[in-house]
Order: C-alpha cells, then structure tokens, then sequence
C-alpha cells in the first residue's frame, strides 16, 4: 500500500502544489519589479580568420572574462610558428594580455616536462566590433632579437560550410524589456517561460515559434545568416496571437550543448513598445 506522508496535516503533494505556485507568485513578481540586467558580454569562443588569407587563424577559447588564445601562424622562414597569449577583458571594449612562446618535447618522442620552456613573446589585444559579435580587430606584438614586428588584423569568425542544424523542439525562459510604448504602464521589464519550436528548411530559412505559459504565440521567421558558431536575420518577419505583426532583427542565434539561445529586438511590437528580448532554451 502506498505511504501518505503528512506535514501539519498537509499531504506532500499539497504542499509541493502549493510551494509550485508560491514560486511561480515570487517569480512572477522578481520579473515585473526588479530591473532587467544587463547582457553578459558575448562568448567569442570560436575559430577566427582574416577573410581573404587562408592558412592562418587564431583559435579563442574563452572562461567568463578572460580568452586563451592561440595563433597558428609562420615565421620569417615561412615556417609553422604558434603563440599563446592570455587575454583579458579590461571592462570597457577590449581584451589584452602578454603572448607567449613555448618550447617542448618532440611529439614523436615520450614527454618530458624539463623541456618545457615558456618564454614572453610579446603582447596581444582583441578588439570585438560595437556592432556585432562575429567581427573585431586583433593586434598582436611580437619582440624579435633586433626588432619588434607589429601585426593588426581584421577578423572574423570562421563560417562552417557545412551548417550547423537548428531545428527542434526546446523549453526555456525569456527576459525582455519593453520600452517607448504608446501606453506608459506597459514599459518594464519582464520574464515568461515558453516551448520552442525550431524549424529550419533548404536555403536557410528558419521558423521559431514560442508558445508562452502566458498563453501568447509568437513566430520569427526569415533567412539565415551565419558567422561561425552564430546565427542572425537581419529583418525577420514577426507574428504573435495579439495581432503583433511587425518585423525584428534576430542576432546572436547559436546552438549551444544543451539546446539554444539569442536574442530579437523590434520596434514596435505588442501595442506599440519597442522590444529587446533574450532566450534560452534546452532541447525536449
């Protein structure tokens, strides 16, 4: 026979109900009165290229402020050379830091760790664009023996031409702000949670579909562009069950290890506010 545990003559499925909907009380209201925080800067966690120059990279792998990035270049020899440098985030609009060369065991031959020598090569800065997340200006130092060679690059993300599929189904949570509306009270910021459906056919087009616990539907659609690991449409078409029906610029679109998110601004959407939204969501 099945046991019914009690708490102060409560059942635990009553009391689990009623913490269910003292949450979901708190977080509805944690989303209407706090403000909505401000954006996390971006993850260039990614393979980056000038365009035009095939051959060379620099690969950025990045943990919350800082970058480790490595070069993979050549010499004056012509020759495969490659740095490292570790760069950090100065709170403003770059990451900087001291590159470095190394020296170590031949890769044929079992390792040892006295021929590790690690030496300071120069200095490296990475510059991400104000406009974008996928574009950016990379400048690096290097101090040879009579001279000190500077190298300043335009970048950007290497494209897979493969792809990377989207497509799914996903749930997850939605922070927006509204502002400029035509009806005051209806500026804030706030919060709803949603099921995502991701369709993605030939030729790029893509189809989100977020159907909110709050009983709205919303679908963004458009064509594809892709930098690297990011996805953005540059003016996707935006419906919603409130007769939203206006346009939107999608960026930031990525696929991530658990599911997906982005982010969509538009100008005038539910009643005449200007939306800014971000998303998150894993798969189902």
């Amino acid at each position: 026979m099945a046991h019914r545990y009690t708490f102060f003559g409560t059942t635990m499925r009553q009391l689990f109900s009623l913490t269910q909907s003292v949450c979901a009380a708190a977080l509805a209201v944690m989303a209407i009165v706090l403000p909505l925080r401000p954006a996390l800067a971006a993850d260039y966690s990614d393979l980056w290229v000038t365009a035009g120059e095939d051959a060379w990279g620099v690969n950025f792998v990045q943990w919350g402020s800082v970058i480790y990035a490595t070069f993979y270049i050549y010499g004056s020899d012509n020759k495969p050379v490659w740095y490292t440098a570790v760069l950090n985030w100065n709170g403003s609009n770059k990451y900087a830091g001291t590159l470095y060369t190394y020296q170590g065991t031949y890769f044929g031959a079992p390792w040892k760790p006295g021929d590790i020598v690690e030496q300071v090569a120069g200095t490296a800065t990475f510059q991400p664009s104000a406009s974008n997340n996928y574009q950016g200006s990379l400048i690096y130092t290097v101090n040879g023996a009579s001279t000190v060679t500077t190298v300043t690059k335009a970048i950007q993300r290497l494209v897979n031409a493969a792809g990377i599929p989207l497509d799914g189904r996903y749930y997850g949570g939605q922070s927006f702000v509204q502002s400029n509306c035509t009806s005051s009270g209806n500026n804030g910021s706030f919060f709803d949670q949603y099921t995502l459906q991701v369709t993605q056919s030939a030729g790029n087009n893509v189809s989100l579909t977020f159907a909110y616990t709050s009983a709205l539907t919303c679908t963004l659609a458009g064509t594809l562009s892709q930098n690297g690991s990011l996805f953005s449409i540059a003016t996707a078409s935006y419906l919603c069950s409130d007769q939203t029906d206006t346009s939107a610029a999608v960026s930031d679109l990525k696929l991530t290890a658990q599911g997906i998110e982005g982010q969509f601004s538009a100008a005038s959407a539910h009643g005449g506010c200007r939306e800014d939204s971000r998303f998150s969501a894993v798969r189902k």
